[in-house]
C-alpha cells in the first residue's frame, strides 16, 4: 500500500482525510500531530485512539515545544514582533515548525505522500505546501478538503455513512491553543464590526487583586519568573498560567492574508504580550539608539516573512543572526504589575542600564559636558536646517 502521512489534529477535516484516503484511495495512513504547546496527555491519547478507529495504521505525537521555542519564538521575542502592532503570530509561527516536523517524519518512514486538511481559503495551505515542496520536492501533497471543496455537512455525512459517528457538532468558537498564544475564531470575526463576547475567550477572569511579579532576562531570553529559574519555554508556560487568570492579552487582529484577502481573528496571549513588552522595555534601557532603530524594521520583516511561510528563505537566517547578536547586553530584571484585563510595566534593573547617572540625569543635570558644549553642539546640529531655509527663501 502507498504510505501517506497526515497532519492530523483530530478535528473534522483531518478525520475526513484519514477515512477517505484509507478507504477510497487505498493509502496506508500514518497520522501525526505536532505538539507546539497546548496538548494535554489525555488529549494526545484521545486523538491517537480516534485516529486508529477512523482508519490510521499508526499515530504519532511529536513533542516540538522546545524546538518551536528555539527555532521561532526566541526570535519573535528578540524582535518584539507584533503583526500590525497587535498580533504575536501565535498560529502562523506554529505552522512552520509543525510542517517541518511532519515532512521529516514522512522521510523517516519512507512515505511518498503527505496530506493536510486545509481549505483553499486560508493561510495554512500556503505554509504547509511551501515547506513540503521545498524540503521534500519528491513527496506528493494530497489535500482532499481543498480539492473537493467539501462543505462541513458533506464531510459529516461521509463519515457517518462509513461508521464514524463521533460528536461532529461544530463548536461555536474555533480555538487553537499553543505555547505562544491561543487564537479564537467565530461568527463575530467574520464581520468587521462585532467584538468577541467574554464567553468566547477560553481563559475567564479569575484573579481580581493586583499582583506584582518580576521577569528575568539573560541575553534576551526569559530565564526566570519571580526569581525561579527554568528553561525559557517553561517560563512562558508558567507566566501564561499566572497572567491568563487576569484575562490579560485579549485582542482582535486584522491583517492581510497570504492569498490577498483581509482576515480577522481573536486571540488571547497573556504570556506572549507580557514577555514582548517587558523585553522591549529592557532593550530601551540597554541598547543603543541605532540598534533600536534598525532592529525595528528587521524584526518587522522577520515577522512578515514568517507569517507568509517564507521561513526557509536564507534571509531569515541573516535576520536571526542580527537579532541574536543584538541581545548581548539585554540582561536584567523587569518589574510589572498584573491587573484584571491589563498589566503595567513598573521598571527594570540591569547592569547594562544606559541610564548611567555618571553622565547626567535627563532634564536635571549634565555632568559630562558644559553649557558652552551644549550651545556649540546645537549650533552645528542646526546647520542643515539653516542652509535649507536660506536656499528656499532665495
Amino acid at each position: 500500500m502507498k504510505k501517506i502521512v497526515i497532519a492530523y489534529s483530530g478535528g473534522l477535516d483531518t478525520s475526513y482525510c484519514a477515512k477517505y484516503l484509507s478507504k477510497e484511495e487505498n493509502f496506508e495512513v500514518h497520522a501525526v500531530s505536532v505538539n507546539t504547546g497546548g496538548f494535554t496527555k489525555e488529549e494526545i491519547e484521545k486523538i491517537g485512539n480516534n485516529a486508529k478507529l477512523i482508519g490510521a495504521k499508526t499515530y504519532k505525537n511529536i513533542d516540538a515545544v522546545s524546538n518551536f521555542y528555539n527555532k521561532v519564538v526566541k526570535y519573535l521575542i528578540f524582535g518584539n514582533v507584533l503583526k500590525n502592532d497587535t498580533y504575536p503570530l501565535s498560529v502562523s509561527a506554529e505552522r512552520i515548525v509543525q510542517a517541518i516536523e511532519i515532512v521529516n517524519y514522512a522521510k523517516e518512514i519512507g512515505a511518498e505522500y503527505i496530506a493536510h486538511g486545509s481549505t483553499g481559503a486560508g493561510n495554512d495551505q500556503v505554509r504547509f505546501d511551501m515547506i513540503f515542496q521545498i524540503l521534500a520536492p519528491g513527496i506528493n501533497i494530497i489535500t482532499p478538503i481543498r480539492d473537493k471543496q467539501l462543505t462541513r455537512q458533506e464531510e459529516i455525512a461521509y463519515l457517518q455513512e462509513n461508521g464514524v459517528d463521533m460528536n461532529w457538532e461544530k463548536a461555536k468558537y474555533s480555538v487553537n491553543k499553543g505555547l505562544w498564544g491561543t487564537s479564537v475564531g467565530g461568527s463575530e470575526t467574520l464581520t468587521s464590526s462585532s467584538p468577541l463576547p467574554e464567553s468566547a475567550y477560553p481563559s475567564p477572569l479569575v484573579e481580581k487583586e493586583s499582583k506584582q511579579i518580576s521577569l528575568t532576562f539573560t541575553k534576551g531570553e526569559l530565564t526566570a519568573v519571580n526569581d525561579v529559574e527554568n528553561s525559557p519555554e517553561k517560563n512562558i508556560e508558567i507566566l501564561e498560567n499566572i497572567a491568563s487568570k487576569y484575562a490579560i492579552g485579549r485582542d482582535i487582529h486584522v491583517g492581510d492574508t497570504i492569498i490577498g484577502i483581509k482576515g480577522r481573528v481573536g486571540f488571547e496571549a497573556a504570556a506572549a504580550l507580557i514577555t514582548i513588552k517587558s523585553h522591549h522595555l529592557l532593550e530601551k534601557h540597554t541598547l543603543s539608539k541605532w540598534q533600536l532603530q534598525h532592529k525595528d524594521y528587521i524584526a518587522n520583516w522577520y515577522g512578515t516573512h514568517l507569517h507568509e511561510g517564507q521561513y526557509l528563505d536564507p534571509v531569515m537566517r541573516d535576520f536571526e543572526a542580527f537579532l541574536q547578536n543584538s541581545q548581548a547586553q539585554v540582561t536584567g530584571k523587569v518589574f510589572l504589575t498584573l491587573h484584571p484585563y491589563r498589566f503595567a510595566l513598573d521598571g527594570i534593573e540591569s547592569p547594562f542600564d544606559l541610564m548611567n547617572s555618571n553622565f547626567g540625569k535627563y532634564g536635571e543635570e549634565n555632568k559630562a559636558w558644559t553649557a558652552d558644549d551644549a550651545k556649540g553642539f546645537i549650533k552645528i546640529l542646526s546647520n542643515a536646517g539653516k542652509i535649507y531655509e536660506h536656499v528656499k527663501q532665495q
